[in-house]
């Protein structure tokens, strides 16, 4: 039995909760080390596929939570243009709203930021 699952889903109406991605691709590689925006369009796409497996899609996201290792006003840019190639790439618009937390650190050292 695993201690940790990636997505919940609550009992009712369905509502899904997904754990933060992170910018690892399929085979737990960071990926864009050092880079904001390559990082953020990771996570994002990693959402996709965990959305896929319980039958929904961005269309069911009703919120975001992303939080960014050291955030500063001016990483705004390179955090808008991972959201616009991943939401280009996963061809939804516009991107479900959500909340940007600036933190210390996350799990890995490597990652700049999850949603």
């Amino acid at each position: 039995m695993d201690a940790y699952r990636q997505v919940s889903i609550a009992t009712g109406s369905k509502q899904v909760f997904i754990a933060g991605q992170v910018a690892w691709d399929a085979d737990g590689v960071t990926v864009g080390e050092g880079d904001l925006a390559a990082q953020v369009e990771q996570c994002c796409l990693n959402i996709g596929p965990a959305l896929a497996e319980v039958g929904g899609s961005f269309d069911d996201v009703a919120k975001l939570t992303v939080y960014v290792v050291d955030w500063t006003p001016d990483k705004m840019p390179l955090f808008l243009e991972g959201v616009t190639r991943a939401a280009a790439k996963l061809g939804i618009t516009p991107v479900p709203p959500g909340t940007l937390l600036g933190v210390a650190a996350l799990d890995v050292p490597d990652h700049l930021g999850q949603p």
